[in-house]
């Protein structure tokens, strides 16, 4: 009997987990912002704890939580949570060169396990495509990972080289501050500076465009207010400090507009330079959540774009998806 395992991404804002046993694989994502509540971390790893496994990996991106001063203590406290509602069963945790180690050995090397999640999806697009650039678009971050002969050819391994390298780029499909995608917005044929507030975030953006559902918006809205069209377009007049009686809804979906073209245009940039590490005719392969911007990226690219095998769920939870299955192959 093949055992079952589980992998656990636990980020700062959401936690993903898999569990798999060699036929089915099944995912859930559980929005969840540590710096809240950090001490619901535990209750929180047991409610996504998607049935009984005979081995646990674990992968975490929360330790740079401003909830933690440093991320020495952030993976410490993970790790402690994760052994609290999980430590039942074997636990391994991944490294950035693919290790599966033991918590001791975690605890001894919290720069080697923080923010180690790519790896995991990395190493499963490398199984399947000898040459590609994975494209994962989180909710708050873009992961570009280059694929060479079959290795995952990244250099850098740390949150703070892989921004170096242009393999890190701080925007995505949910959570990111509209200021931080571009400083002026068009505006009645004028160049508009908008006010550095989180008054909106590219979740409205992408709901005004259609490429986000009312249910893909998972995270809090900055106001409190719904995720509909009309409240998010009420959230991004505020960006050039106005309202809907003084910017008619096409304005609005203008400003949305250059905000999408922008946010990919970053997402482009950077592609373009991390894809110099792998041949010219490689694929994109888009994952996460905000996978519409990998597949738009990859047009602008002029890259054929390949899907993994897995279902949109899964692709969205890639990290603990990889995981699971990584946990399995290795013999759990």
């Amino acid at each position: 009997m093949t055992p079952a395992t589980l992998a656990v991404d636990i980020g700062g804002a959401n936690t993903k987990a898999a569990w798999f046993d060699g036929a089915t694989l099944r995912t859930v994502s559980r929005p969840f912002e540590v710096w809240r509540d950090r001490g619901a971390l535990s209750t929180v790893l047991r409610e996504v704890a998607l049935g009984p496994a005979d081995a646990v990996a674990i992968t975490m991106t929360a330790e740079l939580s401003d909830a933690f001063r440093t991320k020495r203590e952030g993976v410490a406290f993970v790790l402690d949570a994760a052994e609290d509602a999980l430590g039942e069963r074997p636990l391994r945790v991944l490294t950035t060169t693919g290790e599966l180690v033991s918590m001791g050995a975690a605890r001894a090397r919290p720069w080697d396990v923080a923010a180690a999640n790519w790896v995991a999806s990395a190493l499963a697009v490398a199984e399947l495509h000898a040459d590609a650039l994975m494209v994962d678009v989180g909710s708050t971050t873009v992961d570009l990972i280059p694929i060479a002969a079959g290795r995952v050819a990244a250099v850098g391994r740390t949150d703070l080289d892989r921004l170096l390298a242009g393999e890190l780029v701080y925007t995505g499909g949910l959570r990111t501050n509209l200021a931080a995608i571009a400083p002026s917005v068009p505006v009645r044929d004028r160049w508009c500076p908008v006010a550095s507030e989180l008054f909106a975030i590219s979740a409205d953006v992408h709901l005004v465009l259609g490429h986000l559902t009312p249910d893909g918006y998972t995270c809090a809205t900055p106001d409190g207010r719904p995720a509909t069209i009309d409240c998010a377009r009420e959230r991004i007049a505020r960006l050039v400090c106005a309202d809907v009686e003084q910017l008619a809804a096409e304005e609005i979906d203008a400003i949305a507009a250059h905000l999408y073209t922008e946010q990919l245009r970053q997402i482009e940039t950077a592609a373009r330079r991390v894809s110099e590490r792998v041949g010219g005719a490689a694929p994109v392969v888009p994952l996460g959540g905000g996978a519409f911007l990998a597949r738009a990226a990859a047009q602008r690219l002029e890259r054929a774009v390949v899907e993994l095998p897995w279902s949109a769920a899964e692709r969205d939870a890639a990290p603990a998806a990889a995981l699971a299955a990584l946990l399995a192959e290795r013999g759990a």
